[in-house]
């Protein structure tokens, strides 16, 4: 119990670490290079080529995704990424959404530079 005398802390903790394991398993079974650690709701995924930065970012913003790309001089000049940040109040419909969306986009940019670890 928290100090509210609720379990809602708990429940929204549990509920991002879920979520946030969940979109980075899918991501990678993409075949996507994702940054990062489990259970953190940040997800860097890496576009490598910075020609790549601005057709990624037009591609999420037409389908409705949030996403911050960063490129140099933030990062190293061939490390440019993609960063997709989780919350506790996205259903599992908003993720399956989005990440059907990051697989067209992933496809389009060809963006699989890894090899799949799950299935």
């Amino acid at each position: 119990m928290g100090r509210d005398g609720t379990n809602i802390g708990q429940k929204k903790i549990t509920a991002l670490r879920d979520n946030s394991n969940y979109f980075r398993m899918r991501l990678i079974d993409m075949g996507l290079h994702v940054l990062g650690h489990y259970d953190s709701p940040i997800m860097p995924v890496m576009l490598y080529n910075p020609t790549k930065i601005a057709a990624f970012s037009r591609e999420c913003l037409k389908r409705g995704l949030a996403v911050v790309v960063v490129g140099f001089p933030a990062v190293p000049i061939l490390t440019s990424r993609a960063r997709f940040c989780i919350s506790a109040g996205h259903k599992r419909e908003d993720l399956d959404n989005a990440l059907e969306q990051i697989d067209e986009i992933a496809d389009l940019l060809k963006l699989r530079y890894a090899k799949s670890t799950f299935g």
